[in-house]
């Protein structure tokens, strides 16, 4: 027998069936409330709102798990590469080796960016936000590839889209990157791996031959996995609520792009290292700033530390502990912020107060400690953040524009004034 809820409103019921998920995940359906009963739910900031199914990623904050297509980040950061995992989630199996051989291909095959792209990085002065022109340049690929407008393109079409994107995504963000500290721009070298090609774009000049170390381009790598996908966050959902006017893949990524820019999403590890800086600044005393976290009037909390999802430790912060440890290790950075860093993580590892609230090094805390080890600014972070998250993205917006699913459009309470009758200027 199917299962129902039970909604009384005014003495009157109304039923609505149970959604089950695979992972046994209960929902509401709702969708025909208002009809029903011409009310609507009020649920600020979605927190409890289901806009769609969808197949593509798992998260269990509770007990720490984290899945790309039913496969654990633990397995797919130990064993995959990040092509293979954006082919995954994009396409929804693990590739066959003649595919992901014709996938890093196509993706190979479209680094390069139409020149006329460097007019518009020219436009922007050196002070703009590289994510603000990643955003710029990004969504201003639907005038160099306007078939992509059409809502009603092929499957091939709608491919080539894919391949484009995440082909020219590192090309923009290290462009993005050179215009902030005024250098030329470098183009890709497509002898190298995804990874390893981005930071020779990123750090490379174009008179020198720039060597990109295996290490650091592998870590990079397990970034960008553990940063793929991560359920309907606030990027991922503007995706999809801006997919589903079937806007462009190039103009919904962009709008992604862009709500990850604001810095209660994607700028968290940015803190974590403004937070380090102003440890430092303060002469280091890293216990004394644990007792001010301690402190609930203090008014400080520390940085990377939690996370809003995962109540238990999170899984991708395992991961990435030993790629900043061999980050730092094979560099040999002497560096008195990450000296500082290591000694937070060694307390909170081992303070009770720390523990029995689980409050773990997250994600965040040990990408920006990476980053900072490779000599990425902070204006950076958000950017290399935006290019691990591509894949998910792409994703999200295939898999809502294959559901045929309908425009987004949210509803409202209004709590304004009732109709009023209007004053002349002259009678106010």
């Amino acid at each position: 027998m199917a299962r129902t809820a039970e909604l009384i409103i005014d003495g009157k019921s109304y039923t609505f069936p149970i959604v089950e998920g695979t992972e046994n995940e209960i929902g509401i359906d709702i969708s025909d409330l208002r009809d029903k009963t011409g009310a609507i739910t009020l649920d600020f900031g979605y927190k409890n709102t289901g806009a769609t199914k969808s197949a593509i990623t798992f998260l269990d904050g509770d007990l720490g798990i984290l899945r790309y297509r039913g496969y654990s980040i633990e397995e797919l950061a130990e064993k995959s590469t990040f092509l293979e995992v954006a082919y995954l989630l994009i396409f929804g199996e693990l590739p066959q080796t003649d595919h992901l051989e014709k996938f890093t291909s196509d993706i190979k095959n479209h680094t390069m960016v139409h020149e006329d792209v460097k007019k518009i990085l020219d436009g922007f002065p050196s002070s703009s936000h590289p994510m603000g022109v990643l955003a710029s340049l990004f969504c201003a690929q639907t005038a160099f590839y306007p078939e992509s407008l059409d809502p009603n393109r092929s499957a091939e079409g709608v491919y080539l889209s894919i391949v484009r994107s995440l082909a020219k995504m590192p090309t923009f963000a290290a462009w993005a990157h050179k215009n902030a500290v005024g250098h030329p721009v470098n183009y890709p070298d497509n002898s190298l791996n995804y990874s390893a090609r981005f930071l020779k774009m990123m750090f490379g000049l174009p008179a020198e031959n720039y060597e990109v170390d295996p290490v650091v381009a592998d870590a990079l790598d397990k970034l960008l996995i553990l940063h793929a996908d991560h359920e309907q966050n606030c990027s991922t959902s503007t995706v999809r609520i801006v997919g589903s006017s079937k806007a462009s893949i190039y103009s919904s990524i962009a709008a992604g792009i862009n709500a990850l820019w604001g810095p209660l999403h994607g700028g968290a590890n940015q803190e974590v290292i403004t937070m380090l800086e102003a440890i430092k600044q303060d002469g280091g005393d890293v216990e004394k700033w644990i007792n001010k976290a301690k402190d609930k009037n203090s008014g400080f909390r520390l940085m990377g530390f939690g996370h809003r999802v995962y109540k238990n430790f999170d899984p991708r912060a395992k991961i990435i502990k030993k790629a900043a440890d061999d980050v730092l290790g094979k560099l040999g950075v002497h560096d008195p912020v990450l000296d500082i860093a290591m000694k937070l993580e060694e307390i909170a590892l081992r303070d009770p107060y720390f523990i029995e609230r689980k409050l773990y090094p997250n994600v965040d805390f040990y990408s920006g400690i990476i980053y900072r080890a490779l000599g990425i600014p902070v204006d950076m972070f958000t950017v290399m953040f935006a290019i691990g998250r591509l894949p998910g993205w792409i994703a999200q917006w295939k898999e809502l524009r294959e559901n045929k699913e309908p425009i987004g459009r949210p509803r409202q309470i209004y709590t304004g004034q009732k109709e009023r009758e209007y004053i002349p200027l002259t009678k106010r």
